[in-house]
């Protein structure tokens, strides 16, 4: 009869293939229990968005098999997002991402709404603050422009209940004012908000914050850099030179010294459009973000074409990741590398 430590013995050849160590010493495996020739144990993974689950599970029970072929083996999965710095964590927030842009009109805010409910039909508790402050947007892309978060008593002070849409907790100033108001606000009341939409708000445990941040390099994102621990920024651009540029500013403000932020990847959206015919028509230019994610050595985590059923989505307030689409594929691999890149280095 085999015992635990035959188990983990052979359990220590299978590695995560994305932090290349073995299963045991990353101390993953749990609950291990031997009964007969039935072995069970639940391998805890570092992300809920890992896509080689099926290649783990074979890898163990490969190794199983070489103890005793006549063994039956159940193995099941959990996750357990890793933090970005235990010591530095606000109000129970694992992990808050910057989703930026050097130019408006990219499709930023598209993009931050399909990676939070992305992120969150892998698994993962997910929080979404909408920090374009002078031109929200996110309650549109929810279907909750009508709606007014609840406020809650917590000693003197006022919290806000996010509204919860598609099982994101989600926070914009286009729920806090009319809709049709504009915010006039010089930049210390922007920054003072962007402060209060994370400390002023019941989160609750997050596994990620997706930050939706407006376009540029304003005081909104030195606040946000300067005064929380944010794992990594997703940099948001077009093909289009007057795009790419842009997006190059906002890399270089996140590798300055005051406002360094880790740049986790480039997504290039509006790629290309293809005709009826199949033809690929490259509207805003070909390969801007490819070519530049080479220049400067990002990684390039995405690349999303001109699809009229993503802007109809947003404009429905149903993200396309929730559907059954080609493109939704697309966003959910954004997802899972964006997953991948932050347990790695969380893990460092």
């Amino acid at each position: 009869m085999v015992n635990k430590e035959d188990v983990l013995n052979k359990l220590s050849n299978v590695l995560d293939p994305d932090i290349k160590k073995d299963l045991v010493t990353l101390n993953m495996i749990k609950n291990l229990v031997i009964d007969d020739n039935k072995i069970s144990f639940e391998i805890e993974l570092t992300t809920p968005a890992c896509p080689l689950k099926e290649k783990i599970r074979k890898d163990c029970l490969d190794q199983i098999n070489k103890l005793n072929s006549d063994i039956k083996c159940e193995i099941n999965f959990t996750s357990n997002v890793l933090p970005f710095d235990k010591k530095s964590m606000i109000k129970n927030i694992k992990n808050i991402i910057a989703i930026t842009s050097g130019k408006g009109g990219v499709g930023k805010s598209t993009i931050s709404s399909n990676i939070a409910v992305g992120l969150s039909k892998m698994g993962a508790k997910v929080g979404l603050i909408d920090a374009d402050i002078f031109g929200p947007s996110i309650p549109t892309m929810f279907n909750c422009e009508n709606e007014q978060p609840m406020f809650k008593k917590d000693g003197d002070k006022n919290m806000i209940v996010p509204i919860e849409q598609y099982g994101i907790k989600l926070v914009s100033m286009g729920l806090l004012v009319p809709k049709d108001k504009a915010i006039i606000w010089r930049g210390p009341m922007a920054s003072s908000a962007m402060r209060q939409l994370i400390l002023d708000v019941e989160w609750g445990e997050l596994d990620y914050l997706i930050v939706d941040l407006p376009p540029g390099t304003s005081d909104i994102h030195i606040t946000l850099s300067q005064n929380f621990p944010v794992t990594g920024s997703v940099i948001v651009t077009t093909p289009q030179k007057v795009s790419t540029i842009d997006a190059e500013k906002a890399i270089s403000m996140f590798n300055q010294e005051k406002t360094k932020v880790d740049v986790l990847g480039i997504i290039q959206n509006m790629s290309h459009f293809v005709s009826e015919e199949g033809k690929k028509h490259f509207i805003f230019g070909e390969d801007g973000g490819i070519e530049l994610s080479k220049k400067l050595n990002v990684e390039l985590i995405g690349d999303i074409p001109i699809e009229k059923s993503v802007s109809e989505s947003s404009d429905s307030g149903y993200p396309i990741v929730l559907k059954e689409e080609k493109v939704s594929e697309i966003f959910e691999s954004i997802c899972h590398n964006i997953a991948r890149k932050i347990a790695v280095n969380n893990f460092k």
